[in-house]
C-alpha cells in the first residue's frame, strides 16, 4: 500500500468557472463605468456593509479593492477581522480573479501543505468561492446611498 501523499493539482475549468462568475457579478455591481477612486459601498445591515474602491483602470484591466466593514457593539473592528480582497478584471477574457487577500499578497495557484503560513493547497480557489459568497450578498441583500441630486450644479 502507497502511503504518500498526492501533490494537489488545481482544476484550471472550476478556477475559470469561478473567475467567470465572479466577472459578471462585479459588473452588475460595478455598473457601466468605472473610474479611479470611485468606492461603491453596499450596506447588507445595520452591522455590516461591503465596500468596493477602483484602484486602477487600463485599457484591457481593472484593478479594485473589496472590504468588509462590521461595527460589533458599536466599535469597529480592528484591521484582523475586516477582510479585504484585491481584485484583478479581466476585460477581454471577462474574468475576475483575486490576487491578494488579507496577509497573503500574491496568492498563488497551489501551496504545498503543510506550510509555514499555513495555507490550503487550493487557497486561490477558495479564496475565489468567498469572493462569489461576498458578491452574492451584495446582490442580495445590499443596499446601495445613491444622491437624488447632483451637488456640483
Amino acid at each position: 500500500m502507497n502511503l504518500t501523499a498526492r501533490k494537489y493539482q488545481p482544476r484550471l475549468s472550476t478556477l475559470m468557472n469561478l473567475c467567470d462568475v465572479n466577472y459578471m457579478l462585479l459588473l452588475k455591481l460595478l455598473g457601466d463605468k468605472e473610474e479611479v477612486g470611485e468606492i461603491r459601498q453596499f450596506f447588507i445591515s445595520d452591522f455590516l456593509s461591503y465596500s468596493v474602491a477602483v484602484n486602477e483602470v487600463t485599457r484591457y484591466t481593472t484593478l479594485i479593492t473589496m472590504s468588509q466593514n462590521a461595527v460589533v457593539m458599536g466599535e469597529n473592528l480592528s484591521q484582523l477581522f475586516r477582510p479585504k480582497m484585491i481584485i484583478r478584471l479581466y476585460h477581454d477574457a471577462r474574468m475576475a480573479e483575486v490576487i491578494s487577500s488579507q496577509d497573503i499578497r500574491y496568492v498563488k495557484p497551489r501551496y504545498d501543505y503543510p506550510n509555514i503560513h499555513m495555507h490550503l493547497p487550493d487557497e486561490k480557489e477558495q479564496i475565489n468561492m468567498f469572493l462569489k459568497e461576498w458578491l452574492q450578498l451584495c446582490h442580495q441583500l445590499g443596499q446601495v446611498n445613491v444622491p437624488l441630486f447632483d451637488k456640483t450644479k
